[in-house]
């Protein structure tokens, strides 16, 4: 059995994105030190991948192109405002941070389901 990208891809953002997100949005400045780094670095990395991919995308017409779109223009700011602030991030963004952890949640739970094809569209 041939493993899918898009698997992987919503196996991946359920087991580290999600609880990344979401543990940072609740521990707030109780967050470690290390972790600020660690999402300005991934914010950062995601803004150059997910610049580059939308690029190409929209040069494809691709019908992809808006999560690269959310990525660059949501996603990859908040990490870079949070990694930069750290301790003295305002209070929305934490939440706001939430809210991106759930609904990462809900739809990479949605899109794994849809591919186990347990619940058949």
């Amino acid at each position: 059995m041939e493993l899918d990208y898009h698997f992987v891809l919503s196996v991946f953002h359920l087991i580290l994105i999600v609880p990344l997100f979401l543990f940072i949005g609740f521990q707030r400045a109780a967050t470690p030190e290390w972790l600020y780094l660690a999402i300005l670095s991934i914010g950062i990395l995601i803004f150059f991948y997910h610049g580059f991919k939308l690029l190409t995308r929209l040069k494809n017409r691709s019908d992809y192109a808006w999560v690269n779109a959310i990525h660059v223009a949501i996603v990859a700011p908040l990490l870079i405002y949070i990694g930069y602030h750290k301790k003295n991030t305002p209070r929305f963004a934490y939440e706001l941070l939430v809210m991106l952890g759930f609904g990462a949640g809900g739809y990479h739970l949605f899109n794994l389901i849809r591919l186990l094809d347990a619940h058949p569209e």
